[in-house]
């Protein structure tokens, strides 16, 4: 349904989110990020050392 203002005219541009703000990580969601990190790290390594190799 197409939103329209207070004098019946066609607004198309979408609309904002609400805004709130961010909290910050509890200590499992911080875990979760340092291994994911490390995966990361790990992946790009062997990567580079296979892309030597060949």
């Amino acid at each position: 349904m197409p939103y329209t203002d207070d004098d019946g005219r066609l607004n198309n541009f979408a609309r904002e989110p609400k805004m709130y703000q961010a909290e910050p990580p509890n200590k499992d969601q911080q875990r979760n990020y340092i291994f994911l990190g490390i995966a990361g790290a790990v992946l790009v390594i062997f990567l580079v050392v296979v892309a030597s190799a060949v």
